[in-house]
């Protein structure tokens, strides 16, 4: 991680600096091409301006992973071709998690040949029969011509492929429905975590960066307020935790354009700073809000920037394509190899319903989980895991019997005892033996710091749904850290032991100081030794 994100942190808002706005994260939890609007083919020496470009436009090559396939034209295939395009179909649709997005006209290797009116009109009609063999639906996102040696019109099509169910029909809050009849019917959920933008509630928005796995983050900026010190911290949070994110500038109703514009232009400028690198990408109509969507997902540099309005309505359509077309940012083999691990789930959330009993939530980061399951949980303060059973699984207000690596949700527990539950435990399956430690090692960056990083500092460290304070007890080869250094530290807990694993990210906070790293080793401890090495 680049220590320049560090300069991000300089600037932060400080007790007694004025009050922090302009900077909110809304997490979001589900391969794109570049688009279709690539380069022509340069003119030598300037020649022919009038002419037709001799060189054709292209995509980049197509994958074969991902989401996305290209089709020079689908016109009137055998059966046995059919049946091959059906299968190349569900592997796309499987990629993408019940979505594909199929580029018609457009050959192997990315060359934008275009088809003729009845070609599109008969790869379309072939398009939709394959479709309807799967249970998915098909969109038109756009249409484009290709001026590219011919003589007659010749165009791509770019189309959105997506899985339905059996009962779907078109959902619309002002039919008065329930939150769980909405999710039954809809063939995509998109799950919005809003964070505090207070700086005063900064431990809880990164409890949400760092426990819930957002796929990418939603930074909310004021176009009458601009860039505050919140807004670059936030900013920094996100990079550190390697986090994709695009940014949302608010209220454009209130202001003028050029005030509008300025925010835009301070954006564009923190994002191209050293510390950011990040290519910026005003979405100005439909046809940007496609190709942002498509390069977000292919290009961690690629940050999409809208200007909307939500009392107006203005532009609000735009944000809502990219969110409909941007696929889940992570591949089918990463998931597959998830859900061959064994079961671990982190309690984020607790609660108790009547008539159902202790209800925890949060997020299965391995495995399976399934009604009836025997987990347990832990660690306890004195360092036991405790055996339960998973009566039933609620996502998205809607029952299911069958949680993946992922997927959020919460479990109903039956009578368990809610006393004995706190956040930032984790529940696993019996066969993993979990181990616990209260002094574990990390290999940090210190982000910001006003003076010297000694032996001695206690700070609150995030490790996942891990939070609490440590203490820094000793630093490899170094006396003392200053902003920007690097080095490998020891923490001890001071409350109770934690479950930690090798590897995983870790930021640390004290008042101005924050720091982000991994952790290199934990000293593992049994049951019985957890309250002796707590100092108990």
């Amino acid at each position: 991680m680049d220590s320049r994100v560090s300069e991000l942190f300089g600037g932060s808002c400080r007790p007694g600096g004025g009050p922090a706005v302009g900077g909110t994260l809304k997490a979001r939890g589900a391969g794109g091409s570049s688009g279709c609007g690539g380069p022509k083919g340069k003119k030598k020496n300037g020649r022919n301006r009038g002419a037709k470009a001799n060189n054709p436009p292209y995509l980049p090559p197509e994958a074969e992973d991902g989401n996305i396939e290209y089709k020079l034209k689908l016109v009137n295939p055998s059966q046995y071709r059919f049946e091959h395009l059906v299968t190349q179909m569900k592997w796309r649709l499987q990629e993408g998690r019940g979505e594909a997005v199929y580029q018609i006209g457009v050959e192997d290797n990315g060359l934008l040949v275009g088809l003729a009116e009845e070609e599109m009109r008969a790869s379309l009609k072939t398009l939709h029969r394959m479709a309807e063999k799967v249970g998915a639906d098909i969109t038109i996102l756009r249409e484009r011509e290709v001026d590219y040696d011919s003589d007659m019109p010749r165009k791509i099509t770019e189309v959105l492929v997506r899985k339905v169910p059996d009962n779907q029909q078109v959902v619309n809050y002002s039919d008065s429905r329930t939150a769980e009849e909405i999710c039954e019917s809809s063939s995509k959920m998109i799950t919005f975590i809003d964070l505090a933008g207070h700086h005063k509630y900064l431990h809880t928005t990164i409890f949400g960066l760092t426990s819930y796995c957002p796929d990418c983050a939603l930074l909310l900026v004021s176009a009458n307020t601009g860039i505050a010190g919140t807004t670059r911290e936030h900013l920094g949070l996100a990079l550190a935790l390697k986090v994709p994110f695009f940014i949302v500038v608010s209220k454009v109703d209130l202001c003028a354009k050029s005030t509008v514009e300025r925010t835009v232009r301070q954006l564009e400028r923190v994002l191209k700073q050293p510390g950011c690198h990040k290519v910026p990408m005003l979405v100005t109509s439909e046809d940007d809000a496609v190709t942002a969507a498509q390069q977000f997902a292919q290009s961690p540099n690629i940050t999409p920037i809208f200007t909307l309005s939500s009392v107006s309505g203005e532009s609000l359509d735009l944000l809502k394509v990219f969110l409909n077309i941007l696929p889940p940012l992570t591949n089918s083999k990463e998931q597959e190899e998830l859900m061959q691990q064994l079961t671990e789930f982190q309690v984020d959330e607790i609660y108790t319903v009547p008539e159902v009993g202790t209800v925890v939530g949060g997020t299965l980061s391995s495995g399976i989980c399934r009604e009836g399951d025997q987990l347990v949980v832990g660690p306890t303060d004195d360092g036991r895991f405790l055996e339960l059973r998973v009566c039933s699984i609620q996502r998205n207000r809607s029952a299911c019997r069958v949680l993946r690596a992922g997927q959020a949700a919460t479990l109903a527990l039956g009578d368990f005892d809610r006393a004995l539950l706190r956040k930032g435990m984790v529940m696993v399956s019996p066969e993993m033996n979990p181990t616990i430690c209260s002094v574990f090692e990390a290999e940090i960056v210190l982000l910001f710091h006003a003076t010297t990083f000694r032996r001695g500092f206690q700070v609150t460290v995030h490790v996942g749904n891990v939070r609490q304070t440590a203490v820094v007890e000793k630093i490899h080869a170094k006396d003392k850290l200053r902003t920007g250094e690097k080095a490998v530290v020891r923490f001890r807990f001071l409350k109770h032991p934690e479950y930690l694993k090798v590897g995983a990210k870790l930021l640390f906070r004290e008042g101005v100081t924050k720091g982000i790293g991994h952790v290199t080793d934990v000293q593992a401890i049994a049951a019985g030794e957890a309250q002796a090495n707590m100092g108990f």
